[in-house]
Order: C-alpha cells, then sequence, then structure tokens
C-alpha cells in the first residue's frame, strides 16, 4: 500500500532516531572497548569527565633524600670497626638540644663493666647521648676505659680536666695524661666531643683568667690533629666576677654553663626558675658571639647538705622541686632550640645520689626518684 506523506515523515524520524542512539559512544565506553574491554552495563554509574593526564613533564624535583644517621643520634648504629675519618661523623650543632644526657661522677674509678653497665643504662634508658664527665680518677688507662663503654654504647664524651678544690697543680698531670689517651687511643676522636677545662676555674680562681684562656689555646693545639675542641665549664657569675673574662668566651670552641639557679638569691622552686636559667642563658647570649651552647651542669637539688645549701630562704630542696626543675627546662624546649650555636642541649646533673647526693635521678638504692624522660627534640 503507498506510503502517505505523513508516514513516510514518521519512518524518517524512526531511522534518524535509531542511527543517532549508535553513535557515538560516549568518552569512557569508547577508551574501554579500544583497549580491549567490554562497554559498562547500563546499571554502571556514568563515565568519568576527568581529563586526560597532560603530557606536560613534570618538573617538580624530588625532595632531597634523608641525611645519613651521624652519631650520636639515637638512630645511630656504631660501625662494627673504626671509621678512616671523622668526616660526616658527628651530628650537626643545630640537632643537639633539649636533653642530651648526664654528667658522671668518675671520683670512683668505677670498673670497665660498672661504666660499660651504667653507659647502656644511660643510653637506653633515657635516650640519652652524651655523658659529661665530673670529677677525676688518676687510674692508668681510665680514660681508655671510658672510651671503651662509650664506644660500645653510642655514646658521646664530655671530657673534663679537673682543678679540684685544693689548689694543686695536678690537672696538668690530668691535662697531659688525657692528651696521650686523645691522640694514641683509636676510638678516642670518635666518642670525644670536647675537652673541658673545669669545674669552674674562674669562680674558684684557680688561675687569672688570661692563663685559662691562654690553657685553652695551647690545649686546642695539642688536639688539632685529633679534631677534639676544647671549652671551659663554667657558671656565669664565674665569668662575671673576672671581669666577664672574654678572653677566655673567645678562646672556647663551645660554652659548657653551669645552671644551678638553686644557688641564686632569688630562687624558690624548680618549677619556677625559668626566669633565672633565662638571665644567666641571654648573658651567654650576649657575650658569646653565637658559639654552641650547653648547659652541662645543670639540676636542682633534692635536699641540702655541708656543700649545697641555699642562698634564699625561699629556696626549696626537694624530690618535687628537683623533678618540677627538669620539667619546666623540658617545657621550654622551643625557646632552646633557637638559641644561637644551633640551640642548647642540657645535661641532668646527675646520674645517681650514690655519686653527689641530692642531685641524682636515681637514689643511693639504685631506684628512680621520679619519672625521668625529657625531650631530645621539639
Amino acid at each position: 500500500m503507498p506510503l502517505s506523506l505523513f508516514n513516510l515523515l514518521g519512518v524518517l524520524l524512526l531511522v534518524s532516531f535509531n542511527l543517532s542512539s549508535a553513535w557515538p559512544l560516549p568518552r569512557g565506553c569508547k577508551a574501554n572497548l579500544l583497549n580491549g574491554g567490554s562497554s559498562p552495563s547500563s546499571s554502571s554509574s556514568p563515565p568519568s569527565t576527568t581529563p586526560p593526564p597532560s603530557s606536560k613533564t613534570n618538573t617538580t624535583a624530588p625532595p632531597p633524600p634523608p641525611p645519613p644517621p651521624c652519631f650520636p643520634a639515637l638512630n645511630f648504629q656504631m660501625p662494627s670497626s673504626v671509621p678512616d675519618s671523622l668526616d660526616n661523623w658527628w651530628c650537626p650543632a643545630d640537632s643537639e638540644y633539649g636533653f642530651v644526657g648526664f654528667s658522671y661522677e668518675i671520683t670512683l674509678c668505677q670498673s670497665a663493666t660498672q661504666l660499660k653497665q651504667d653507659f647502656a643504662d644511660i643510653r637506653n634508658t633515657f635516650n640519652a647521648r652524651y655523658v659529661r664527665l665530673y670529677g677525676a680518677c688518676d687510674k692508668s688507662g681510665f680514660y681508655d676505659d671510658i672510651v671503651d663503654a662509650a664506644w660500645d654504647n653510642g655514646l658521646g664524651v664530655h671530657a673534663l680536666i679537673w682543678f679540684g678544690f685544693t689548689g694543686s697543680d695536678q690537672w696538668e698531670t690530668r691535662r697531659d695524661s688525657l692528651i696521650t689517651s686523645l691522640t694514641t687511643n683509636y676510638k678516642a676522636k670518635f666518642v670525644t666531643r670536647v675537652v673541658q677545662f673545669g669545674s669552674e676555674p674562674l669562680y674558684d680562681n684557680v688561675l687569672p683568667h688570661s692563663e685559662l684562656a691562654s690553657q685553652v689555646t695551647s690545649l686546642k693545639s695539642s688536639l688539632a690533629g685529633v679534631q677534639i675542641p676544647v671549652t671551659v665549664s663554667e657558671l656565669a657569675y664565674g665569668y662575671q666576677e673576672r671581669g666577664g673574662a672574654q678572653d677566655v668566651l673567645d678562646a672556647v670552641d663551645s660554652i659548657n654553663i653551669h645552671m644551678l639557679p638553686f644557688f641564686s638569691a632569688l630562687a624558690t622552686t624548680g618549677a619556677a626558675a625559668w626566669p633565672l636559667v633565662q638571665t644567666d642563658m641571654d648573658w651567654f647570649i650576649q657575650h658569646g658571639g653565637g658559639k654552641k651552647m650547653y648547659f652541662d651542669e645543670n639540676g636542682w637539688p633534692s635536699v641540702t647538705s655541708s656543700s649545697v645549701q641555699p642562698n634564699s630562704p625561699a629556696a626549696q630542696a626537694s624530690v618535687s622541686s628537683e623533678q618540677e626543675y627538669y620539667q619546666m627546662l623540658d617545657s621550654h624546649c622551643e625557646d632552646l632550640k633557637v638559641a644561637p650555636g644551633g640551640g642548647i642541649g642540657w645535661f641532668a646533673h646527675i646520674y645517681s645520689d650514690s655519686q653527689e647526693p641530692g642531685y641524682g635521678i636515681y637514689n643511693t638504692s639504685g631506684k628512680k626518684k621520679f619519672k625521668f624522660q625529657p625531650r631530645t627534640s621539639c
């Protein structure tokens, strides 16, 4: 039967609709089919409209690799043999702030076994990186035992030439003995971070400050071959009462500070000691020429004794005040971090009450007096 004009138009429209519904494929379906896949079912989610990745080369530089572990960082693994040189051995100054370790009194001339046991505890229990020697042991070869214990436990050492309190010249023998050990023991330069003249030679007036400055310069020359720096372990007041002793501050490689605010005439409690700490700290910042600083003989006593008496009637010696002093320092980690020279590292004075009564983290029975886990970074 012939198609009417109306029926002919309907056929044409139907053909046109079927053709348009079959082509072109949506972008996602086309790509899928061209890659050997199948068209998604009618229940699939709508195809992605994300544009294809740019063909431009990514010019963003990859982040630099982390620095290699350095001594005596907490993640550092001691090598199986002594390296050939000190190149890239020591950690940079700006990583040594906050808690760094303990003062450790050696008058008892601890055995090699005891040293290794204590140094292992210092490292593993408290995350310390250094021991700072205090007092003196004149037994032949004792510093070599210190070196071995430090090496075995990944600890650095702040060595000390002890003047003592008798006014004798025995410190010269100690100096010469230490020089011999540092320059002949092949491990010594890898664990000895600095040698200190001390303790408090300016405050005790054991040498005129000009002579002390000369001693520092001479020792630096003697240790130049093993690259071990030299300093003086001293109070701010010790410098101040000798007219500032700027010649000594100019001579030292780092500034090792006695921070003992309990003896201030303004002392009250360990928790409230920050203004006293800050006063001495600011004096060293002003006069120290931007050098690295450590609070090495640093703490607050839990008891008084014949040699530990306050100069303030409000100063409280107690276990809680000792604990609060270290908590206060820890709370100022960020302030210590931004100090000149790479920040200020601090030691706890001292490891045990058996070494110096009242200042230890351990009591004489070997028990912790309080929880002690200060930050090593912030």
